[in-house]
């Protein structure tokens, strides 16, 4: 398996591994749409034998620091429970922290994320639509200069039903 970033050729495919992993389109149309709007910062798919197989994204967020967005992480169902989900999420946290990002938001199964330092508790101070027991923060850095403030995704997480 091979995890490299997402090229405009890839779109077809990326849409239908989203598709498959939710068993609709919102996610699908969410992704498109914050490429479309220039939100999507990191944007990686896995490979394995010439077949796209999962997909991650992380987009900008307004936050008191440089913030993004992990959501939404996609693999396959033939291809779930074997690590894709896992090494797209670890190449995208190194990709942002190479790339100076402060942190990174997520919305999921804290016990899933956790395995990769997001944190309930370093969220707790900030106000956002999605606040509560699955929101969570993984610092990039040294500890951000807030642990509080408001949060804004990309205006297309507003239009996610």
């Amino acid at each position: 398996m091979m995890i490299r970033e997402e090229t405009p050729n890839d779109r077809a495919a990326v849409r239908r591994v989203i598709e498959s992993a939710f068993a609709q389109s919102a996610e699908a149309e969410l992704v498109e749409k914050l490429g479309r709007a220039g939100d999507s910062v990191i944007s990686l798919v896995a490979e394995d034998a010439g077949q796209i197989i999962g997909h991650v994204l992380l987009s900008r967020m307004v936050a008191p620091f440089p913030a993004l967005a992990l959501a939404p992480v996609s693999v396959i169902p033939a291809s779930q429970r074997r690590g894709v989900g896992s090494a797209l999420i670890k190449d995208a946290i190194d990709r942002a922290r190479s790339q100076d990002w402060t942190a990174i938001f997520v919305l999921g199964d804290p016990d899933y994320y956790q395995r990769f330092g997001f944190d309930k508790g370093a969220a707790k101070g900030f106000t956002s639509p999605y606040a509560g027991d699955h929101f969570m923060m993984l610092a990039l850095s040294s500890a951000p200069k807030a642990a509080s403030g408001a949060l804004c995704h990309a205006p297309a997480f507003a239009e996610l039903d």
